[in-house]
């Protein structure tokens, strides 16, 4: 992240609890595990992200890099419940992936989110990223991106909502992506 973009360095070495009026949004943990590994295995949550269910391998490398996001940048991505439930029911964020996509996202965090099958339709993205973009804006104070693919309509509409423009085309393991940026406000 060498740009003039580049997010605030917060003290944090884990992510704090937020809550909406729905949902809580917390740090990871090593129970989460098979929650995780559920949702990135099931090939309707996948359909517009890799294109295949990820394995129990890639999954548990996902929990770990959110633990060392925070512990390494001082930002990354939560783990997402209902209140009043322990169910996982997705996650949301911004993280520094160092993804190799021509263009780059100019050292933009990447603001990303993905939510179990049976949490879709309910407004749970809008609402947790709502959270994620107001402590983003606070803590980081820097531009955001995100990468979508252009038919993963559900998804784009919620970037729109969220405040997020496209910006450009990319690709990105030989796939064409939708680039946005949200500029943080003042």
């Amino acid at each position: 992240m060498a740009t003039s973009n580049a997010p605030r360095r917060t003290e944090l070495r884990s992510a704090p609890i937020l809550e909406t009026e729905r949902l809580l949004l917390r740090p990871h943990d090593a129970t989460d595990f098979d929650a995780v590994y559920t949702m990135w295995a099931d090939p309707i949550v996948m359909r517009y992200i890799l294109g295949r269910p990820s394995t129990r391998e890639e999954s548990w490398s996902r929990v770990l890099r959110y633990a060392g996001h925070w512990s390494l940048l001082g930002f990354g991505f939560w783990a997402m419940q209902e209140k009043g439930g322990a169910a996982f029911v997705g996650e949301v964020g911004v993280a520094e992936f160092q993804r190799q996509i021509e263009p780059t996202l100019d050292g933009d965090p990447e603001a990303g989110w993905v939510l179990s099958t049976a949490a879709h339709g309910k407004g749970y993205a809008t609402e947790a990223m709502r959270a994620v973009l107001a402590w983003s804006d606070r803590e980081l104070r820097c531009r955001t991106g995100c990468i979508i693919g252009p038919a993963n309509v559900g998804s784009i509409r919620v970037a729109e909502k969220l405040g997020y423009s496209e910006w450009q085309r990319a690709t990105y393991h030989g796939d064409s992506l939708h680039m946005l940026r949200r500029e943080c406000p003042a």
